[in-house]
């Protein structure tokens, strides 16, 4: 019971320096948390996130590698390091970690989209047409992944599948179809 309240204690800490935007304390109460709770997911996450904040990338990419050697199951860990790898500019380490988010967690739609974010930025497009169906798939009523298909189509000289994708957007994001036509030159009468 004392442990658990220690523990509550060091969380509390950190939250109420994270609500007053004091990163650095927040960090610091998290290093104390883990002198104490060595491995804990919560404050290697945690770290991990506020390091990221902070600006320190290749720190944070060190405490989700730490963390995912103490949690490998969590599709939600490995989505949140691709996120960092895929900012860091290391598309291949991004496109293994959101691959294996997808695997341990089929339904995280944006374990999907980052993947076929960081497919997109290999020029595999045939690939990232897969992922992105499958994140749309998954949030059917977010414009996010359906802009970046209609994008894939045109690259791949599709333009009556973009035609196609922008009156989908007409029905439900007008805005996200008028900007996607208008970048892609493809024109689209208005859905009647």
């Amino acid at each position: 019971m004392m442990r658990r309240m220690r523990w509550l204690g060091f969380k509390w800490r950190a939250m109420l320096n994270l609500v007053f935007e004091r990163r650095e304390a927040a960090l610091h109460v998290f290093q104390a948390m883990l002198q104490e709770f060595p491995g804990d997911e919560y404050a290697l996450a945690s770290k991990a996130h506020v390091l990221s904040q902070l600006g320190r990338r290749s720190a944070a990419v060190e405490s989700m590698r730490e963390l995912l050697g103490v949690a490998p199951a969590n599709g939600q860990h490995w989505f949140n390091y691709g996120f960092l790898l895929e900012e860091s500019e290391d598309y291949e380490g991004a496109e293994v970690a959101f691959r294996r988010a997808t695997e341990l967690s089929p339904l995280l739609d944006r374990a999907w989209y980052g993947l076929a974010l960081v497919l997109i930025r290999l020029r595999r497009f045939d690939e990232a047409v897969v992922a992105l169906k499958r994140n749309t798939q998954l949030q059917p009523m977010s414009p996010y992944g359906w802009y970046q298909l209609a994008r894939v189509h045109v690259d791949r000289q599709e333009p009556e599948e973009a035609r196609r994708i922008i009156r989908h957007l007409q029905g439900f994001e007008p805005k996200v179809a008028a900007q996607l036509a208008r970048e892609t030159g493809i024109s689209v009468p208005p859905a009647r």
